[in-house]
């Protein structure tokens, strides 16, 4: 992916375009309340800052609905979110990180790294797909590739899924769902489900586990009746 257009921007302006790639999936639009809440900002300085991005023609206004990239935002968008998801994945292959302590790592690496180290750890890896967590790298040339995926919350029970994506960064909680034997790559049956408080039990590496609604919604799933 070339960076000319957008190897000026700065370090906020990566920011803004990363959580609202984050925010639209599907190209939905985003309210300037959820991207506030999301980057921890007040809403007053979200608004001068997407009228701004607007301005430059990396956003556009979706008439009482939000806002939503432009292809040259979208662009500028997938390459931060390539550069932190490989750089997560090279912190665990070749530094020894856990799983839990990458994010704020790569937070901080993926504005000062330049494209050409960038690659070259693209290339120690092996160039792969996902990062440790399951999320879709970005390709070089900015296509992505989202698979169908379905929160293990809505799993009917006595299906055997995969756990594809932990869409997850908190180190606390990564723990936390490491500890119950829950990574990318891991089976998983439903095994039973609460109707009323929504908890689920499932069983994985030979044991069984009740997990609740908000678990149950970041750990990502795929099988073939899913798909």
């Amino acid at each position: 992916m070339s960076a000319t257009a957008t190897e000026s921007l700065t370090r906020s302006v990566e920011d803004y375009l990363k959580a609202i790639y984050q925010l639209t999936p599907e190209g939905r639009p985003a309210s300037t309340s959820d991207i506030a809440h999301l980057l921890a900002l007040s809403p007053p300085s979200v608004t001068g800052m997407v009228k701004r991005l607007s301005e430059h023609g990396l956003l556009e206004h979706v008439p009482y609905r939000g806002v939503q990239l432009t292809g040259e935002g979208r662009r500028a968008a997938l390459r931060m979110i390539r550069r932190h998801r490989l750089i997560e994945a090279y912190l665990v292959e070749f530094l020894g990180y856990s799983w839990d302590l990458v994010h704020e790592e790569a937070e901080r690496l993926e504005h000062a790294v330049s494209d050409t180290m960038v690659e070259r750890m693209a290339n120690a890896l092996g160039h792969p797909q996902v990062d440790p967590h399951g999320d879709p790298i970005p390709s070089a040339d900015g296509s992505i590739h989202e698979p169908a995926c379905m929160p293990l919350s809505n799993v009917p029970v006595g299906l055997t899924v995969e756990v594809h994506r932990v869409s997850e960064s908190q180190p606390e909680r990564l723990r936390y769902i490491a500890s119950l034997g829950l990574r990318p790559g891991v089976q998983v049956t439903v095994i039973d489900r609460e109707p009323i408080d929504e908890l689920v039990t499932i069983e994985v590496g030979g044991g069984r586990h009740v997990i609740g609604r908000e678990l149950g919604r970041v750990l990502q799933c795929t099988s073939e009746e899913i798909r």
